[in-house]
């Protein structure tokens, strides 16, 4: 059945730092049986690989365009132009459209768009724009101190919002959320502040409500609808993902990802992935941020036959190791071939490489137990079989 063409269709601007919910939100809107809306959705992932359109469930009848390989805000800023002039030749299909944006867009030129492009601007009317922030990491993002010239993302999203969602409020103190709802109001006196946790919020609160206000936003940015394209990225922060056929080992993964959240934690903004485990059925979800990890099997069953499953993943953070970070996923796949068989004189990092000899593989899902050449006979395990964690003797 087709439906009534109204006169503009009502945007709604999804935006957040890394982790602070967005997806989650989404699904909750999009699953949402009360507001009798459809929706035309524009997801933004920041790498070349998506992630989202895998997890948000199949059954979710609504029309997903995923634009892909850097922010809504930069560098494909005219893709979200072309989609939204796509979408309106099927404006007989949907009520509204939803953009998320990744967590490291300034809104400022996605909000632009709807402004300083004459057909969008006639086909369109944003609605409102809605940050979700993280109680336990946003102070931290708010105070990060950025290169000349580049901006404080985390600010930006705030300070444009009219509808904060203050996220995860079981993860801190009563005190903490009231020290980041001064932070929000000093940034945006004018925003709407809505505690929540797993992005629960009525869409009654969210769509619709003709939030948005230009005015307000030239109040404190004049030279808002100037186009002059001078958004930079802080160049040390990167995302890194993978997508690869094969079956992971679920204990080494765990291990490994184990280690890196607790070495390289504070430098990991965002991870998620989906992963395929041997012997497993179903898929194998993850995500974090920082040193919060959360995975679990999930109940959305592989359709293809083991052999053609394949794995995805993305990290997204400062100062990331590429190949590294590929090299030990990959090393985490099933397979019987390993470099170094029991009874090899090797070199275990236990800090510092030491020497060792492999004295059993693939003990308790790790690929090597070896015994270190001291005193006590010290017992470690390399969890995967990279050089980082156990490499050959120098001869």
């Amino acid at each position: 059945m087709k439906r009534k063409m109204p006169t503009k269709i009502p945007v709604t601007i999804l935006t957040g730092f890394l982790g602070s919910g967005k997806t989650t939100l989404l699904n909750h809107i999009l699953n949402d049986n009360t507001h009798g809306m459809k929706f035309a959705v524009i997801e933004n992932e920041f790498g070349e690989i998506g992630v989202d359109e895998k997890i948000i469930p199949e059954s979710v009848d609504e029309e997903v365009i995923e634009v892909m390989n850097g922010c809504i805000c930069c560098t494909v800023r005219g893709d979200l132009v072309e989609a939204l002039k796509r979408l309106y030749k099927r404006v007989d299909k949907f009520d509204g459209v939803i953009i998320e944006t990744t967590g490291l867009a300034d809104p400022a030129p996605v909000v632009q768009t709807f402004f300083v492009d004459e057909t969008v601007s006639e086909q369109y009317s944003l609605d409102c724009v809605i940050t979700v922030v993280d109680a336990k990491v946003i102070l931290d993002r708010l105070a990060d101190v950025k290169p000349e010239g580049v901006e404080n993302e985390a600010v930006e999203q705030v300070a444009f919002a009219d509808r904060v969602l203050l996220n995860k409020t079981d993860l801190v103190n009563e005190e903490t959320l009231v020290k980041i709802e001064g932070k929000v109001k000093g940034l945006n006196p004018a925003a709407t502040i809505i505690r929540c946790s797993y992005s629960k919020v009525s869409p009654k609160d969210l769509l619709n409500i003709q939030a948005f206000d230009l005015k307000r936003v030239l109040e404190f940015e004049p030279d808002f609808l100037e186009d002059d394209g001078d958004h930079q990225h802080d160049s040390t922060v990167s995302s890194v993902s993978c997508k690869i056929k094969g079956n992971v080992n679920q204990m080494m993964l765990s291990r490994w990802i184990g280690r890196l959240i607790q070495e390289d934690g504070a430098n990991l903004y965002r991870y998620k992935g989906i992963l395929a485990i041997k012997g497993v059925d179903e898929k194998f979800i993850f995500q974090g941020v920082g040193m919060i990890f959360n995975g679990n099997i999930s109940e959305m069953k592989w359709g293809v036959p083991e052999s053609e499953r394949e794995n995805v993943f993305v990290f997204i953070g400062k100062n990331l190791d590429h190949e590294w970070l590929k090299s030990c996923f990959k090393a985490c796949l099933v397979t019987n071939e390993l470099r170094f068989n029991v009874g090899d004189k090797v070199q275990a990092n236990v800090g510092e490489f030491q020497d060792g000899t492999v004295i059993k593989t693939w003990d308790d899902g790790n690929a090597y137990r070896i015994e270190l050449d001291d005193e006590d006979k010290t017992n470690v395990y390399a969890p995967i079989d990279v050089d980082t964690y156990v490499r050959a003797r120098s001869s």
